[in-house]
């Protein structure tokens, strides 16, 4: 075989005789792409450990023939848009091990295992609270109505609730999770989800409202986001509670009773 040839075998399922029968070949480049190969299966199967260790939550309630949902947010943080959650059931045949924390995953790789992860879960359920809503009764308690809605949304009814250290308001067990994004499969798939649904919404607001990045930033207050505020002010889905736009909106009514005074 050629050293082309070698190459494409091993991105395949080889077998232990081919692989001693590589072993055998003399020249360094056969060599060189076995060293390759072993450095990648080593990774593949720290990740493979790790994915099985995230399963230590729902397996408990597998155990007891029970059906776990994992929830989690997005949006807490920024000035502009709404605040995303996502309930995921999942059951023992998921296997997409690279479902990971949304944050350590790349743009790319939460697109594409966006459609993945709604094809296997057993249920995906969505909630959103909008601007006004957090601006009535503040980010954490939209945060947590969210969560109740993604669960309520839910077309498969589960026993109980693993959540990203929050306490969702709906009558179920539940299990609160530091960090929970890293620890539980759950929760991982509900982080891909909520993040990818708020991104495109946030790309539609872009639509809207051009001047503000939105697409680059999400809503967070980057400094392209805070230099937009300051040109062209807030708009109807900037959180009016979330400072610096609340100090914008108060700054703005400043000069209005100012020039009504001098009008």
């Amino acid at each position: 075989m050629t050293i082309k040839e070698i190459k494409e075998l091993l991105k395949t399922d080889v077998t232990e005789e081919q692989i001693a029968e590589l072993e055998s070949d003399p020249r360094s480049g056969v060599q060189k792409l076995l060293v390759s190969y072993r450095k990648r299966q080593a990774k593949l199967l720290e990740k493979k450990q790790a994915f099985e260790q995230r399963f230590v939550y729902e397996k408990e309630f597998w155990a007891k023939k029970q059906l776990v949902a994992g929830v989690d947010e997005v949006g807490r943080g920024p000035l502009a848009g709404p605040v995303v959650t996502a309930a995921v059931i999942i059951d023992h045949d998921f296997d997409l091990i690279d479902v990971n924390d949304s944050k350590k995953l790349t743009p790319e790789r939460r697109l594409a295992l966006y459609p993945k992860i709604l094809e296997e879960a057993v249920s995906v359920g969505i909630g959103v609270k909008s601007p006004q809503v957090i601006d009535q009764i503040n980010i954490y308690e939209a945060d947590r109505q969210a969560m109740a809605q993604a669960v309520r949304a839910l077309d498969v009814k589960p026993d109980a609730l693993l959540v990203d250290a929050m306490d969702v308001p709906v009558d179920l067990p539940q299990v609160k999770l530091i960090k929970g994004d890293a620890k539980s499969n759950s929760i991982a798939a509900a982080s891909i989800v909520a993040k990818v649904f708020r991104d495109k919404l946030m790309d539609d607001y872009d639509k809207i409202y051009p001047q503000y990045g939105f697409p680059n930033n999400a809503g967070y207050g980057t400094k392209e986001h805070i230099a937009a505020l300051k040109k062209y002010g807030p708009t109807a889905i900037h959180r009016k509670t979330f400072a610096p736009v609340s100090d914008f909106l108060r700054k703005i009514k400043s000069l209005k009773r100012k020039y009504r005074f001098f009008a």
